[in-house]
């Protein structure tokens, strides 16, 4: 069984969260709290195995008693945030310090929206316990290195590198392109993330990253220096027009469950000429985008997926290591080496 604490300071949400917890066999509510001091006692009482915790709360925001337990005691926290711009920003801090993942609280309770979170939340809950190994070792996991190279100009405006996440991408990407030069070609990223937060992490990530990171908009042209990364609640997908890559965003169905899907976007690179993409799968709960790296595999396409040993929850990447999807498997600080490697190769070929 799996523990779970709910720490929120509104009756309501506890209330909510109280029998979603108790539909799943697998999870056991241990106790609730309604603020951070409370729940520092029963933390030590039922020692549990993930907790839910809400942002906003009186006496101790969210933030600052997340920050006090991943250095005194780590363990697997899910963030409950409003979607809101403050909540947001709040979010992407979150996952900065220590959060498994964070999760937007339904703005509306129709029986569709509480099915939808409900099935998130228990997901959630239970990827984020099986990231308790992974949570004591993150200090010990080495930060990328920003790596120097000079792409040649046409590599820039043929290539392109995709990229998928989900529990743990948001640092995962984050390391990544750091790693990454600035002059670089097109990267285009989906991270299973709610609206609004997107924009929020894309901002953070342009802070830090050499290259220019931006939310993707419908109608762009890739442009080489740059990453987009696909809104939160639509698609992203590609489509080649007067010779260069363009970004269409939808509202479709979810696929695999999801919006925005990295199977989407993989499956929409098909229409280029995949011989020219780099695609990787990092850290995440669920199997989607395996499929589509397995067709992009085996149509000339340069495929990585991240190892267990650095994944915060080894679901997605492993799910394309079972399809025989992926040209290499390696630690999340190998990656952005692989590569620009790769880049290297291609260009020593054109000379």
């Amino acid at each position: 069984m799996i523990k779970v604490l709910i720490v929120d300071d509104s009756a309501a949400i506890r209330a909510l969260l109280r029998d979603i917890i108790r539909q799943d066999k697998e999870l056991q509510l241990v106790a609730e709290a309604g603020d951070p001091y409370e729940a520092r006692e029963l933390i030590k009482v039922h020692n549990p195995d993930v907790l839910t915790l809400d942002v906003e709360m009186p006496r101790m925001d969210g933030i600052t008693f997340l920050k006090n337990l991943m250095r005194l005691r780590p363990m697997p926290v899910i963030m409950l945030s409003t979607l809101t711009t403050k909540g947001a920003e709040i979010a992407i801090e979150a996952l900065e310090s220590g959060a498994i993942d964070c999760l937007a609280k339904p703005r509306l309770l129709s029986d569709g929206n509480l099915e939808a979170f409900a099935w998130e939340l228990i997901s959630r809950l239970k990827a984020a316990a099986s990231s308790r190994r992974f949570l004591m070792q993150r200090k010990a996991l080495a930060e990328a290195q920003a790596l120097n190279w000079q792409c040649p100009e046409p590599l820039r405006r043929q290539q392109i590198l995709a990229i998928g996440a989900s529990t743990g991408g948001t640092e995962a990407i984050r390391d990544v392109l750091m790693a990454i030069p600035q002059q670089c070609p097109p990267i285009v990223i989906t991270q299973h993330i709610p609206p609004m937060f997107s924009a929020r992490f894309a901002n953070r990530l342009d802070g830090c990253c050499r290259m220019h990171v931006q939310e993707a908009t419908d109608g762009q042209v890739l442009q080489p220096g740059n990453a987009y990364i696909a809104p939160g609640d639509y698609h992203m997908r590609l489509h080649r027009y007067a010779g260069r890559m363009m970004i269409r965003l939808d509202q479709g169905d979810p696929v695999n469950r999801h919006r925005p899907s990295v199977d989407a976007m993989f499956d929409s690179l098909l229409d280029g000429k995949t011989e020219n993409v780099t695609a990787m799968l990092l850290t995440g709960m669920g199997r989607d985008g395996a499929q589509g790296l397995r067709q992009l595999f085996d149509n000339g396409a340069y495929t990585l997926a991240q190892d267990e040993q650095s994944s915060m929850v080894w679901g997605m990447p492993a799910a394309a290591v079972q399809l025989g999807a992926v040209a290499a498997v390696l630690p999340l600080s190998q990656m952005a080496s692989a590569v620009i490697e790769h880049w290297k190769q291609l260009a020593a070929m054109s000379v």
